[in-house]
């Protein structure tokens, strides 16, 4: 990659995870709100450390390692950071397999927000899908059923991998439905102790974290820079969680500009995992283009 496929790639990855952890800066406000200063300061700082090397680093390298197991998991850290050409041509060769999987997940997770999720709705069409939210179940069980078809035809690993996409969305997403529960009972009861609301936060920030780690394989297969984007992107969210997240839920379409780039994300992974070669600029370009969009149809509804 050149160097201006190299920026572009970490300005999009920094951008997408920004966007897309919009929620859980929210929930981070909420319940750092309860907690005492010298709480706060501790998930500010060495929470950002966990946020970006143990889940945003760790996680994309274990992905690639499962894929990979050839490897082994010592060779396939030392090697992944490194240019040994057996190492890239073995995370190419496992990369359908990866993307199907992760293009599934996200795929599903686009489309539980147009059918279930409450939203401001951005463009036509949108209400009328959401009147009509039972059919997700429906819309998830087609795709699911002819992802997996046409991945039998080419890799049996492949169709096992979209099954496991569609798994993780859905324990994925029974974690976020108790996080809401749990999410009120820890703004509501005063008793509950600072080290239980931290923990809490971290494994939301982890369960959040799933939904960038996955699209970030849309934009490239190199964990050094998943690792550097999405570590900008976890900055930038922190930086958002203590000063300015009212300010920032004050444009009310940036969320459906994340979840537009997911779909678009998810249709890039899938296509590439059954041969379809798109250019390597083009994925962080199309969710820039996105987010640019709906960040200016936010801010017009500001000045109106």
């Amino acid at each position: 990659m050149g160097i201006f496929s190299v920026l572009l790639t970490i300005i999009g990855l920094s951008l997408f995870e920004t966007v897309s952890s919009l929620d859980n800066a929210v929930i981070n406000a909420q319940v750092l709100g309860t907690m005492s200063k010298r709480a706060r300061r501790w998930f500010l700082t060495y929470g950002l450390l966990i946020a970006v090397f143990l889940i945003r680093g760790l996680l994309p390298f274990i992905i690639i390692w499962i894929t990979n197991p050839t490897l082994g998991p010592l060779t396939a850290l030392n090697e992944l950071m490194s240019s040994d050409p057996y190492v890239k041509e073995s995370v190419e060769a496992s990369a359908p397999i990866l993307l199907v999987g992760g293009g599934t997940f996200l795929l599903f997770l686009f489309f539980h927000w147009l059918f279930l999720e409450p939203k401001n709705f951005g463009l036509w069409g949108e209400r009328f899908i959401f009147s009509q939210g039972i059919w997700f179940y429906a819309v998830a069980s087609i795709l699911l059923v002819g992802i997996t078809w046409f991945a039998l035809k080419t890799n049996p690993l492949m169709a096992f991998s979209a099954v496991i996409g569609s798994s993780a969305f859905f324990i994925t997403h029974g974690f976020k439905a108790n996080a809401e529960h749990a999410e009120k009972d820890l703004l509501t009861n005063r008793m509950q102790s600072d080290i239980s609301k931290l923990l809490y936060l971290e494994v939301i920030d982890a369960t959040f974290s799933i939904d960038g780690v996955l699209g970030a394989f849309a934009f490239t297969l190199s964990v050094v820079l998943i690792l550097i984007g999405n570590g900008i992107g976890a900055y930038v969210v922190r930086e958002i969680t203590v000063r300015s997240i009212d300010k920032i839920q004050q444009y009310k379409y940036l969320k459906n500009g994340a979840m537009y780039s997911i779909f678009a994300l998810s249709c890039v992974m899938l296509l590439d995992s059954f041969g379809y070669q798109l250019p390597s600029w083009l994925t962080p370009v199309v969710t820039i283009g996105i987010i640019t969009y709906f960040y200016l149809k936010s801010k017009s509804a500001i000045n109106r």
